[in-house]
């Protein structure tokens, strides 16, 4: 019977993929054996500032784009409903259909045109 060995595993080995030549090219150590570099943090902080007024800006101009796109629904929904509103209002308001409301009440149409009156009396 063989006796059991222990094989080296090759995940565990440094490759010579492409993930670990970026890993080599990106390696930070070299930067940070003496501490952290203070010349450094002012760029870094800038940039920092930068990126989250970057991140918010386009938080923002999102946020106004969905509030556009609902109004945009909301005003042709509120256009629809004035066109449909305009037009049973001008079908109401024709001479025809007003003589038909108004029978009901007992009221008949004037056939004869209005008189004019005229008032000579100054005040």
């Amino acid at each position: 019977m063989g006796e059991n060995t222990i094989r080296a595993n090759k995940s565990t080995e440094s490759g010579s993929g492409l993930f670990s030549y970026v890993q080599r090219k990106l390696s930070l150590n070299a930067l940070f054996e003496e501490g952290i570099p203070v010349n450094y943090l002012h760029k870094i902080l800038f940039l920092t500032l930068i990126a989250i007024f970057y991140i918010a800006n386009n938080h923002w101009a999102e946020r106004m784009i969905r509030k556009i796109d609902k109004m945009q629904v909301e005003v042709e929904e509120l256009r629809a409903d004035y066109t449909s509103l305009k037009s049973e209002y001008m079908f109401a308001s024709k001479q025809t259909e007003v003589a038909r409301k108004v029978k009901k009440l007992g009221l008949k149409e004037s056939y004869t045109p209005p008189n004019k009156i005229i008032d000579d009396v100054e005040y």
